[in-house]
């Protein structure tokens, strides 16, 4: 198979383009990419009523994607290699916004799913390509910067997602949640087309033999595995035979994936990347950090939404200074990068990631707006001191021709720990509130002083209104129940805060482990 060509020169050296010309255009397939992630959720209950289904059947468009995404992420290394990066870019980015555009068309639910399930597997491209492209673009002494750079696309699209959904949500429609994409992909797609070039070790290797069995062992495993993950709470996990059925099927397929992996010719994905200490620590704490910062991200709307009664679209701006706080930070620690070791800039940035979590477990429910604005602000700007840093120093390592095999198995953990982490945090939550309604509510008896005195007044209450003594009753234990649901939501809330906080003060240890960035990353011969 051809590669994309270089043009001709004598000297056979790629064409000098300014790197930031290709740091912008990476910038828009990955940040398109990311917004896709979040600006569909509040858009769900429209999708569910345009199309006639059930708000449980709509989340499949949410689904397919992320189950597309991970089956696609981890080998997008090797096919940079087979086909080459350009052309593999240019040709995600058109399919991308070609899949957008054929979603908000979509008819029906199953098609829409399965213009998602094109758009989750195109989409899985461009972040690990995007990365690797944008490390290899800049001298070893600049990446920080460049990350910083990047990194805005990566932290801020998330919290822009769920404002700009709802807003075109309530003002136009769930479709143009999509067709927002169409002019993002077509900036991209002319700036990758004109400024981006295969080097020379891609070249060499396109046309590499296919791994069938690898590839079939990764799709089924990381496949069922997300399904997992995501639908696993609503099936109430290992009560439910398919959730048992398809865990059994993940790991033996990630187990047997893992083995042909380590022992085939030419691999789909190159396991042998984690035998370097310092990738392999920083790709365990990008997992732990996908796990903490996801899990709570969907957690905290979920607590204004039913604790404080914000609508989506308030909830979603009510994130926004996370969003903020990094918008903020990332220039500035991209500048730090080139005079402070990087090590020092990821502690300082865990823990103030590990603070702002505990400043959300000790909530209350008499909170204000401020006690949420400078949490999320200060996890923002801790974002920012954590992301950089840690890409720049996981990536040093690595050779050249490498990168694009490294950044896809760490952009894989960081969305497999996510998912962990959504799915463990939605279900401690669930299970939480329960145990805290038994305990609260024991205490809710005919021989507590201090309940019997709370329903005399709650019933007071209602007979001032008009009710007759036994509706008056009756709605003052539900009333009283109301409050006792509520402040066991609120401890449930705080303790899932609190497991975050302890994820992140275990990373604290295994920073040291990290090597300083040398600036290495030079060709290397195989």
């Amino acid at each position: 198979m051809a590669s994309e060509s270089l043009p001709t020169n004598t000297t056979g050296e790629m064409p000098k383009v300014n790197p930031w010309v290709v740091a912008t255009a990476v910038m828009f397939a990955t940040f398109m990419e990311v917004l896709d992630t979040t600006v569909v959720n509040v858009s769900l209950p429209h999708i569910a009523g345009s199309l006639s289904a059930s708000v449980d059947e709509a989340t499949w468009t949410l689904t397919s994607y992320l189950v597309a995404n991970a089956i696609v992420l981890p080998i997008t290394g090797w096919l940079a290699n087979y086909i080459g990066r350009k052309r593999l870019l240019i040709s995600a980015v058109i399919g991308f916004t070609m899949a957008s555009f054929l979603c908000g068309l979509a008819p029906s639910l199953p098609v829409l799913v399965i213009f998602r399930i094109i758009q989750g597997a195109t989409g899985g491209v461009l972040q690990p390509v995007s990365q690797a492209v944008l490390l290899e673009a800049f001298p070893p002494e600049d990446r920080g910067k460049a990350m910083a750079f990047w990194g805005l696309g990566i932290v801020v699209a998330p919290m822009l997602g769920p404002v700009i959904g709802g807003w075109l949500t309530d003002n136009y429609s769930w479709r143009w949640v999509f067709y927002i994409n169409i002019p993002v992909g077509i900036a991209s797609v002319v700036m990758s087309s004109m400024y981006l070039f295969d080097p020379p070790y891609i070249r060499r290797r396109i046309g590499e033999t296919i791994d069938y069995w690898g590839l079939g062992l990764l799709a089924v495993g990381i496949g069922t595995l997300q399904v997992i993950l995501d639908k696993g709470q609503e099936a109430d996990w290992f009560g439910s035979p398919w959730v048992v059925d398809f865990t059994i099927i993940a790991i033996v397929a990630v187990a047997a994936f893992l083995i042909r992996e380590l022992i085939a010719r030419h691999p789909i994905v190159n396991l042998r990347a984690l035998k370097q200490p310092t990738y392999s620590t920083g790709v365990f704490l990008m997992t732990l950090l996908g796990f903490g910062l996801y899990g709570a991200m969907v957690i905290l709307p979920i607590l204004l939404q039913t604790l404080l009664g914000y609508p989506a679209v308030d909830a979603g701006i009510a994130m926004f200074p996370r969003g903020l706080g990094s918008f903020l930070m990332m220039p500035i620690v991209g500048i730090l990068m080139s005079k402070v070791d990087a090590r020092k800039l990821l502690l300082l940035g865990v823990s103030g990631t590990a603070l702002s979590m505990y400043l959300l477990s000790v909530l209350s429910l008499n909170l204000g707006y401020w006690n949420i604005f400078w949490p999320q602000f200060l996890q923002g700007l801790s974002m920012a001191l954590v992301f950089v840093p840690l890409t720049t120093i996981t990536m040093d390592p690595i050779p050249l021709e490498g990168m694009g095999n490294a950044t896809s198995i760490f952009n894989l953990m960081r969305n497999l720990g996510g998912s962990i982490g959504i799915a463990t945090a939605t279900t401690l939550v669930a299970r939480a509130t329960e145990r805290h309604i038994n305990l609260l509510g024991a205490n809710v008896t005919p021989f507590s002083p201090r309940a019997q005195a709370v329903i005399a007044g709650l019933r007071a209450m209602f007979l001032a209104h008009g009710a007759d003594p036994v509706t008056a009753t009756r709605k003052a234990y539900a009333a009283l129940f109301g409050m006792v649901e509520q402040q066991a939501s609120m401890l449930s809330f705080n303790y899932v805060f609190g497991i975050m906080t302890v994820v992140f003060l275990v990373m604290i240890p295994l920073i040291f482990i990290l090597r300083r960035p040398q600036g290495r990353g030079a060709v290397t011969s195989h």
